[in-house]
């Protein structure tokens, strides 16, 4: 199996591997570099369990290959709370209990984030439409779309 060194920034931290070609990015990251907010949920792109941002847009990790990573930068739901703080946006669904089991919850934070760094101020139905490629396997959607429209409303 043919390998390939990779370069790369995740959660603000660089870093330098070595992948196999057909390693994808969700193995990669729960299975070498041991970041299990990136969930394993159907491995075919339908759930949203393993969504990061990948150079600012989110993007299924169970569909890209870690080698594609190269010169890019990850971000998973471990990177966006800052110096052992919550960012706004996780504790908005904390206090609009926007969490049920938590399965899906870092995927989800991880949609809302995107669409709130292009646009700020989203209607309820920009928020469906962002969370659309998430599933919730215990349909707490309304509770989330709650809390991502709480966390426009205070701009975060």
């Amino acid at each position: 199996m043919k390998h390939h060194t990779i370069s790369f920034t995740l959660n603000g931290t660089h870093e330098i591997r070595d992948v196999r070609s057909n390693l994808t990015l969700l193995r990669f990251l729960r299975e070498q570099l041991g970041v299990m907010g990136v969930k394993s949920g159907c491995d075919t792109g339908e759930c949203g369990a393993c969504t990061v941002l990948l150079n600012g847009e989110p993007v299924n990790a169970c569909l890209v290959l870690a080698a594609e990573i190269d010169g890019g930068k990850v971000i998973t739901v471990e990177g966006l709370s800052m110096d052992d703080q919550l960012d706004p946006l996780q504790q908005t669904f904390i206090d609009h209990n926007g969490i049920q089991c938590g399965f899906c919850t870092p995927g989800v934070l991880i949609s809302a984030k995107a669409l709130l760094t292009r646009n700020p101020h989203p209607d309820r139905d920009e928020i469906k439409d962002a969370l659309r490629g998430n599933l919730c396997r215990c349909t707490g959607y309304v509770r989330m779309i709650d809390a991502v429209e709480a966390a426009a409303k205070e701009g975060n």
